[in-house]
């Protein structure tokens, strides 16, 4: 039943400047850009994609592994998925790699700017299947350096492994014909409103078209909650509120591993969206994507209060 959550491992350095961009930048002078800006914070946080559904899918006790690569620094990182019991034997740590890394300053005007450094990411297509548990039971295809993306895809394929495909921000850097690629033959083909929307034009193809090559979509919408589409027809999921709103980034990825424990554990799609939606308002409360914890039985207790039934797990 062991899940394999593959794509980024990262850190993201989180820089808060308390001004405004628009202050310190000359309409005149934009051919010859060179700013700095003295910060009033700095956080460091623990990410990437492969440790966020890995998160997850743990907190809610399914068995989960990581394949990826993470450079000479994220040694801590793979002890603290060890202690909350994933399996760590392919993630493959890089001793003359550092760890991607994301860099994001962020003014008062909640705009942002960001730098991504690629570091160990871009090694991962080092790795395949026989690098980590034998038998998943589903492989999670992250965002990840895109030659690595389709070597898993391809073993998937060829092994007979439902697979996830979730491009999510490599989908700029791909065609048509590797989005197809990715998403033929896939158990789930999921994304945002944004990115769903862009998948269609890419390929041309219209939800039903999406359904020729995946067996669910899923849409994400935020705040209104979720769409997923399969054969037996498309059910709208309720969004769980989130007692707070503080950070939306990583809630994305609670909820692919929440959809994902719900239908390995055989619930009707509707349950399962209702766990996948409650798993990503946990995130949504503090900044960090990892930062959040909770027992099954605090997630039994907030299900109910979100739904009204009892929780399914």
């Amino acid at each position: 039943m062991t899940v394999v959550a593959t794509g980024s491992m990262a850190f993201d350095y989180i820089l808060t400047f308390k001004g405004h961009f628009g202050d310190h930048i000359l309409p005149d002078k934009k051919h010859i850009i060179n700013l700095s800006f003295l910060v009033d914070s700095m956080e460091k946080r623990k990410g990437g994609v492969a440790g966020n559904y890995a998160h997850t899918l743990a907190l809610l006790g399914h068995p989960v592994a990581v394949l990826a690569t993470i450079g000479g620094d994220g040694a801590e990182y793979k002890a603290w998925l060890e202690e909350k019991g994933v399996d760590c034997r392919g993630l493959l740590v890089l001793e003359d790699e550092h760890t991607a890394t994301g860099f994001t300053t962020t003014d008062l005007d909640a705009n942002q700017l960001t730098g991504y450094y690629g570091g160990a990411m871009n090694r991962a297509a080092m790795l395949g299947l026989d690098d980590t548990v034998p038998d998943p039971a589903a492989v999670i295809v992250g965002p990840n350096a895109p030659d690595a993306m389709f070597r898993l895809v391809r073993e998937c394929r060829e092994r007979g492994v439902p697979w996830v495909f979730d491009p999510a921000h490599q989908l700029p850097h791909m065609s048509s014909d590797d989005i197809e690629r990715g998403a033929a033959g896939a158990w789930i083909l999921v994304g945002n409103d944004y990115e769903l929307e862009l998948i269609q034009q890419r390929t041309g193809r219209d939800p039903a078209g999406l359904l020729e090559l995946a067996e669910i979509v899923v849409t994400t919408l935020g705040r209104e909650g979720s769409r997923i589409c399969h054969a037996g027809g498309e059910v709208s999921i309720p969004p769980a509120a989130a007692r707070q709103e503080i950070d939306a980034v990583g809630a994305g990825d609670a909820y692919r591993a929440g959809l994902v424990a719900g239908l390995l554990r055989g619930l009707p799609v509707e349950q399962a969206g209702r766990i996948a939606s409650l798993a990503a308002a946990y995130v949504i409360e503090q900044t960090g994507t990892v930062e959040h914890s909770y027992t099954l039985a605090e997630f039994g207790a907030r299900y109910r209060e979100s739904f009204g039934q009892e929780c399914p797990l």
